[in-house]
C-alpha cells in the first residue's frame, strides 16, 4: 500500500486517501457530522483527484463514506447557519467546485459505493460517478429548496441519470421526498444494489475487472461515453472515433490481440 504525495497520509483527515495495486480508496471521513462537507474536506478531494491523475499505477478509484450511516449529506449546516451562506466564491464553477472526478477532469473510471444516506451536495459523487453500487439501506434526497438554496448543479446530474420528472421531484419536494437504493436502481441511477456488508467487495470486484483491462482504452472510452452527453448523436459518434483512431498508435491496441492469441495475460502499458 502506497502513500501519495499530497498530505492525505492522516488517519484522522477529514478524507482519508489510500492505494493499493491499481486502486485508489477515497473516503469522505466525517461520520459524526453526516460526512458533511468542511473547508479541509474540499481542500482534500482536490487534493485527492489530482493524486489520482497523477500516480499512472491507479486504473480505478472507489469512492465512500466513513460509518453506515451517511455517505455524505453535502453543506455542514452549523457552517452555514453561522456564516449565513455556503462556503463558496462568487467565480465560474471550475474554479469553485473540485469536489468530484468530473469536477476535477479525472478520466480513471470512479465507483461510487454508497454506504447510507446521500443528500445536496452529496450528490456530486453520485452523478459524475461511472458506477453506482449502493447498500440496501441507502437513500437519496435533495433539501436545497427546503432550505432556501437552488439545487442546480448537483440537480442537472440528477436529470442526466433519472427520468426527469423523478430529478424534479426530488429538487422541488426537497426534504419531504426520499428516493430509496431500490427504486433508484429501478430507476437506472444505481447500477447495483447490495446487502451492507457486500457493498465494498462488489465496489472492489467491479473495480478490479476494470483495473485488468488497458488503462489507455479504458479513459478513452470513458471519455468517448461522457462526451456524448455534452453533444449530438452525430458529433458525439465523431468524437468517439477520433478518440478510437488516436488509440491504434498506442501499445495497448497491438498488446491487447497478441495475448488474446498468446493465450496469456496483456502487459499494458501505463
Amino acid at each position: 500500500m502506497t502513500q501519495p504525495s499530497v498530505e492525505l497520509h492522516a488517519t484522522d483527515a477529514d478524507v482519508l486517501y489510500r492505494t493499493d495495486g491499481h486502486l485508489a480508496y477515497i473516503t469522505l471521513n466525517r461520520p459524526d457530522r453526516g460526512n458533511a462537507f468542511s473547508p479541509e474536506m474540499k481542500r482534500l478531494l482536490e487534493a485527492a483527484w489530482t493524486e489520482v491523475k497523477r500516480d499512472k499505477q491507479i486504473r480505478c478509484v472507489i469512492v465512500t463514506g466513513a460509518g453506515d450511516r451517511h455517505f455524505c449529506t453535502g453543506a455542514d449546516v452549523d457552517r452555514v447557519a453561522s456564516a449565513g451562506h455556503v462556503a463558496a466564491g462568487n467565480g465560474p464553477m471550475s474554479e469553485e467546485i473540485r469536489v468530484s472526478p468530473h469536477q476535477n477532469r479525472v478520466w480513471k473510471p470512479v465507483i461510487a459505493a454508497v454506504n447510507g444516506l446521500v443528500n445536496g451536495g452529496g450528490l456530486h459523487f453520485v452523478v459524475d460517478a461511472d458506477i453506482i453500487v449502493a447498500a440496501e439501506h441507502a437513500v437519496f434526497m435533495d433539501t436545497h429548496t427546503s432550505v432556501g438554496m437552488v439545487g442546480a448543479v448537483e440537480n442537472i446530474g440528477l436529470a442526466k441519470r433519472l427520468p426527469l420528472g423523478q430529478a424534479l421531484r426530488m429538487t422541488l419536494q426537497g426534504r419531504n421526498y426520499r428516493l430509496s437504493a431500490r427504486r433508484a436502481y429501478e430507476l437506472g441511477m444505481v447500477d447495483e444494489v447490495v446487502a451492507a456488508g457486500a457493498l465494498m467487495s462488489t465496489a472492489e470486484s467491479i473495480a478490479h475487472d476494470i483495473a485488468s483491462n488497458s488503462p489507455e482504452a479504458v479513459s478513452l472510452s470513458k471519455q468517448a461515453i461522457w462526451g456524448a452527453l455534452e453533444t449530438g448523436y452525430r458529433d458525439a459518434q465523431e468524437y468517439g472515433w477520433a478518440l478510437l483512431r488516436m488509440h491504434w498508435a498506442h501499445p495497448d491496441s497491438a498488446e491487447g490481440p497478441r495475448a488474446l492469441a498468446d493465450k496469456r495475460p496483456p502487459n499494458w502499458q501505463t
